[in-house]
């Protein structure tokens, strides 16, 4: 099977299989997605985007239509169920100096996922063919086979990989013969979206995400574009419309109208994929692990796999690359998963029923873990306390310098390549090469813009009061970005470092064997 022009495969259209297509496309990779159903779900589900995801969406230009479906917040609220006082907010404008979105938003799974689909029909149309379930697929050595049932019948589809994105009952985890291990809780959830006036007529001032935690009885209020949605954890049977209305009614009180839009009943797994790769057939989101859903870790941990993914298939498919940069994938993610965002959202769980307490990491370092701007890849903790020094793994923050043209941030410089930044002093006419490898560029950054006799004005970005080189707090660096935004490498700058920084890379992609 020849593999150079055949697309990659992705089973899922939930929000997790759009936002990897989109990722693909932004990456000039092709591919199509692969639905079972008639349509895309119209389940009442996850609600809040955070940050990173909004960071993540903004690299593959699918930003702007989601914030225009979407309700901004700069406010996460703890409040006591009791008492109705607040135990401390989460403020997001802390944040304004490390992303150019210092915000969450509101929307519902089942508004958000008809956005991301007719991006990625504009950017590729026909990518997605719903009624195409998958029943099987066969692996080869340079490629996958899909076996498809469709309305007009069985069809064979070749990919040169396959990513499952089909959700907690996955069939392509299935298939592949991979356990999962962990645990089911015997609460389930119960979310309801219903219409009523708290802003005008009934006025009650909540913050627009706020967690009521308490021991008996802890709800979870978020105000969506066109509703507000409670989430709260059930005993017994699933309740009816009426019951749903008199369990918001002792919440909020008396309000003149209160209409049920929608509502879901699900139960909660806390379990991670033994495998989340074998061969060219990958396993994301919720097919490679099952997160307890709160602080909206669920989806937002998936969309950290959806960033991981496919810049690394990009280099691959590109011949950059050789295939064993895809096994970085499941050594970086899973423990983000298991350690992370898993052990976090348990223990925000916990908290909200007061069986626990979540250690508080005041103001700015609140805002970083809480909107997910705190990952850090491979093992360590998600949980930020406080501005440190930028370390290898941690997503750069998305600092403002000024190119030749104007204004640029460092997300932006590294959308679609490796940079190398060279924090140092411009004036000193620093050795920056001018090419190298394919999919690494390197530039220097510093408070002294480079004069116009010095041969770098191409490749420099002037830093007003060396704001850059002071966040990584050692010094004259050079500091690797990677296409996902997270640091690569860090050394301290000597006159070889743009030969260091192209031998790590090169190193890392396992360019010297191609």
């Amino acid at each position: 099977m020849n593999t150079t022009n055949l697309p990659v495969a992705v089973v899922g259209a939930g929000p997790i299989g759009l936002i990897t297509a989109l990722g693909l496309v932004a990456h000039g990779v092709p591919v199509v997605v692969f639905e079972a159903g008639d349509d895309l779900s119209a389940e009442t589900r996850a609600g809040t985007v955070l940050t990173r995801t909004l960071e993540v969406l903004d690299r593959y230009d699918a930003l702007e239509p989601v914030l225009a479906a979407s309700l901004r917040i700069d406010e996460i609220g703890e409040l006591d169920r009791a008492t109705g006082r607040s135990t401390g907010s989460v403020l997001t404008a802390e944040l304004a100096g490390e992303t150019r979105f210092p915000f969450v938003v509101n929307i519902g799974q089942h508004e958000l996922e008809p956005v991301l689909a007719e991006v990625l029909e504009q950017r590729a149309p026909g990518a997605v063919k719903m009624r195409h379930r998958l029943v099987d697929f066969t692996c080869q050595a340079d490629g996958v086979t899909l076996h498809l049932s469709t309305p007009d019948g069985p069809v064979d589809v070749a990919a040169a990989y396959l990513l499952g994105c089909d959700g907690g009952r996955s069939t392509v985890r299935e298939r592949l013969g991979v356990e999962v291990s962990g645990h089911t809780l015997e609460q389930r959830y119960a979310l309801v979206d219903l219409v009523c006036d708290l802003d005008v007529r009934n006025p009650r001032d909540y913050p627009y995400l706020a967690y009521f935690g308490d021991a008996e009885e802890w709800v979870v209020l978020v105000r969506q574009p066109r509703c507000w949605r409670f989430v709260f954890p059930l005993t017994g049977a699933a309740p009816s419309e009426e019951e749903l209305r008199a369990k918001a009614r002792r919440f909020i009180g008396e309000v003149d109208e209160l209409t049920v839009l929608g509502s879901n009943v699900y139960t909660v797994h806390h379990r991670v994929a033994s495998s989340w790769q074998r061969g060219r057939v990958f396993l994301l989101g919720d097919a490679a692990h099952l997160i307890t859903p709160m602080w909206a870790l669920g989806l937002n941990t998936g969309v950290l796999d959806a960033s991981n993914l496919p810049w690394r298939l990009a280099w691959v498919h590109r011949g950059w690359a050789g295939e064993a940069l895809l096994r970085g994938y499941e050594a970086e993610q899973a423990p983000v998963a298991v350690n992370g965002s898993g052990e976090m959202a348990e223990a925000a769980r916990l908290a909200m029923s007061r069986r626990s307490t979540v250690r508080r990491t005041a103001g700015w370092g609140d805002a970083m873990t809480r909107t997910l701007l705190g990952v850090r890849l491979g093992p360590g903790s998600m949980v930020r306390t406080g501005p440190a020094p930028a370390q290898v793994g941690e997503r750069v923050p998305d600092l403002r310098v000024f190119g030749p043209r104007g204004t640029v941030h460092l997300h932006e410089l590294c959308r679609d390549s490796f940079v190398a930044l060279h924090l140092t002093d411009a004036r000193r006419r620093p050795p920056v090469p001018v090419a190298g490898p394919p999919g690494l560029r390197q530039v220097v950054v510093s408070r002294w813009d480079a004069p116009h006799d010095s041969g770098l004005r191409d490749r420099a970005y002037f830093d007003p009061g060396d704001t850059v080189r002071t966040r990584f707090g050692l010094g004259d660096v050079v500091v690797l970005l990677r296409p996902d935004g997270h640091i690569a490498w860090i050394e301290p700058w000597t006159v070889r470092s743009g030969d260091a920084a192209q031998e790590w890379y090169l190193a890392f992609v396992g360019q010297e064997a191609l």
